[in-house]
């Protein structure tokens, strides 16, 4: 489904859960700048999804004298917003037509002008803020220009593409923030038609649409755990001009026909929702591909309602973008569990692998490893092998006996927690952590959940989720920002949840109802009394996989506890739980917020070695990005906090750059 599990404040003791419109003049220093030639043109840097860039005038030299350079507020702290305890602020801007584009998490789209951060234009979909969304947030826009031969400059010749929690799909003017009233209704595609939406408010779009030759790819985020019948993830495209529907395919087979009807039950499938596209996808322009990166069918945590393999859900699925057809798949997680949607944008690479080059597409996992394949055929180019794995006692439950092991070293854990893992402050928390770990089960990844409670580590938090990896094409190795909070899932009678959730004895926990299913879901972090981490630090760490030698280079803590543990407890470099991707740069950095502490970090990209933070004035839950306005280098991060999380929100955009004498 999402993705994004609901946690209590990892280092505290509180509940978990886990139009203004105006012209614009386009400064001249980017006013014919394409997303294509961009320096950062589309969500993941470029149409590939690297988060690599050539520029370099920030460097390990220097990185050390970055300041801010100027800082927007987008006004949106949740007022009047039904939603606002799950509000996050997870945008990536993105810099085209001489503007910067980003959204709120609730579905206000603005632009801004690069250099000085001033806003230029505002949309806001009005959305309706009485209801309770199943998100809200947004990961970004996408911007296109119709390259048509001979068409005159003009309205909506370049445009804005967004999703909204409300399920719309937005066409705005790029340069004036106007809706394109040629694009579906008065500019907006209704993306609930045609479908079984069983909760109006838990079907939304989250992540910014993929674009291919005149066609605007989307998918969906849905809610996690309702029920058995959720609404299904179908992935569609529309006419970029007209909005037209131009295909629609549904992971989850419907008929015999489908290409995944073999593995199913059919009228099990029909009868299951999920398996949607709620990750940033990736587009192939030479193959004609999008790459989609698909969730878990529903519910998460128990799957006797839906037996077998559930391809093509918790898969990554390469579609031709002109018609939907089906390329290839490869499924990552068998009759997934666990909640282990694949959650990271698919990055698209040219390497070389035991001396022979080639065309690749790298899928991270919540799971922590990296999985490669062939990008035209989804051969596996680095190899995968199929393992066993703890069987299920859960009446009804038909576990897969074997799971895909990447032959890549994983960023997170796989191996079971034991007692001596349970770490503590004093003998006294580290005493309450080993009984925990002992009571609960726990054999290694992919333990299935039970009615004793199963520790799941790595956790749907990650490994690593949205946040994703970034590629260094020059060293050939991959980065990411990975998490190492285990936590807890109970299956319980569904009586039971009401009761649970009122009894005041367990404020920490997550409940969710599973209606259809024999079993409700109660899931909490694994904490010690103090409400920190019941397994040693790091909590969460930055890690960079060689590709060539097939071993992690480095792996260093990410995050302090600054502001996070006991008052008796010192700050200390443990690393915390992060949401927010890294981003590599050809001034052999790496940057990288997301943490829990609120800072903003600068790496030395060949060490590992940090060279420079900055505290930002609300979490940073979001992946940075950077470009250059008038032969100045700025890296821009929005940093609005992350609701459930416990981070502290905010509405801020902020921009770092070398001082003007530099």
């Amino acid at each position: 489904m999402h993705g994004t599990a609901r946690l209590a404040h990892p280092f505290r003791l509180a509940p978990v859960i886990l139009l203004s419109l105006s012209a614009v003049t386009v400064s001249a220093f980017t006013h014919a700048q394409s997303p294509e030639a961009s320096d950062w043109g589309f969500h993941g840097g470029d149409v590939f999804g690297g988060r690599y860039s050539s520029l370099d005038q920030i460097d390990r030299e220097n990185v050390s004298k970055l300041e801010v350079a100027w800082t927007y507020r987008t006004g949106e702290l949740g007022e009047g917003f039904a939603s606002a305890g799950k509000l996050t602020f997870e945008a990536t801007p993105v810099l085209a037509f001489g503007n910067l584009y980003l959204q709120t998490g609730t579905s206000i789209i603005v632009a801004l002008d690069p250099e000085t951060g001033k806003e230029r234009w505002r949309h806001d979909a009005r959305i309706d803020r009485s209801v309770r969304y199943g998100e809200a947030t947004s990961r970004g826009v996408t911007v296109w220009e119709d390259p048509s031969p001979g068409k005159q400059q003009g309205p909506c010749t370049r445009r804005v593409f967004a999703g909204t929690l409300d399920a719309r799909l937005l066409a705005l003017d790029a340069i004036t923030g106007k809706p394109c009233t040629d694009f579906g209704v008065n500019g907006a595609v209704d993306l609930t038609q045609g479908l079984r939406i069983r909760d109006r408010g838990d079907y939304s779009v989250t992540s910014p649409p993929a674009v291919f030759n005149g066609v605007v790819i989307i998918g969906s985020a849905i809610g996690d755990n309702r029920a058995t019948d959720l609404e299904r993830g179908t992935i569609r495209a529309y006419d970029a001009i007209t909005g037209a529907q131009r295909w629609a395919f549904d992971p989850l087979p419907d008929s015999p026909e489908h290409p995944a009807a073999g593995e199913w039950r059919i009228e099990q499938a029909r009868a299951t929702g999920g398996a949607n596209a709620w990750a940033v996808m990736s587009v192939d322009p030479d193959n004609g591909l999008v790459f989609v990166p698909t969730g878990s069918a529903s519910p998460d945590f128990y799957g006797g309602k839906r037996l077998g393999d559930n391809r093509f859900a918790s898969s990554l699925l390469a579609l031709d973008a002109m018609t939907g057809k089906l390329a290839w798949h490869q499924q990552l997680v068998h009759h997934d569990l666990w909640d282990y949607d694949l959650g990271a944008q698919p990055v698209l690479v040219e390497m070389d692998r035991r001396g022979a080059p080639f065309s690749g597409v790298i899928q991270a996992t919540k799971t922590g490893m990296l999985f490669v394949f062939d990008r035209e055929t989804g051969r596996p180019l680095v190899p995968i092998a199929e393992r066993r794995v703890p069987k299920s006692t859960v009446p009804g439950e038909q576990i897969s006996p074997t799971q895909p092991f990447s032959a890549l070293p994983a960023l997170a854990e796989q191996r079971p927690l034991v007692e001596d893992d349970a770490w503590g402050i004093t003998f006294w928390d580290r005493g309450k952590c080993r009984d925990l770990i002992r009571r609960h089960r726990n054999e290694g990844v992919f333990t299935p959940p039970d009615t004793r409670g199963t520790i799941m580590w790595p956790s749907a938090l990650g490994g690593v989720s949205w946040n994703g990896i970034a590629y260094d094409p020059r060293r050939q190795r991959v980065t990411a920002a990975v998490n190492h909070l285990p936590m807890v899932v109970t299956l319980i009678p569904p009586a039971e949840v009401e009761k649970q959730r009122t009894s005041g004895e367990l404020t920490r926990s997550e409940f969710a109802e599973q209606r259809g299913a024999p079993y409700a879901m109660r899931r909490e972090a694994l904490l010690s009394p103090w409400g920190l981490p019941c397994t040693a630090p790091p909590w969460g760490t930055l890690a960079t996989v060689d590709l060539r030698e097939n071993r992690i280079a480095w792996q260093v803590p990410l995050g302090s506890t600054r502001n996070l543990t006991p008052w008796f407890v010192p700050e200390r470099d443990f690393g915390t739980p992060n949401m927010g991707g890294p981003i590599i740069t050809a001034g052999d950095l790496v940057f990288v917020g997301g943490t829990m502490d609120r800072y903003v970090r600068a790496f030395d990209l060949e060490t590992g070695r940090e060279l420079w933070k900055h505290a930002l004035p609300a979490g940073g839950q979001a992946t940075p990005m950077t470009y250059r306005a008038r032969e100045r280098q700025y890296v821009v991060i929005s940093a609005g906090g992350h609701g459930p999380l416990g981070v502290p929100r905010g509405d801020y955009v902020v921009a770092f750059a070398l001082p003007r004498s530099q």
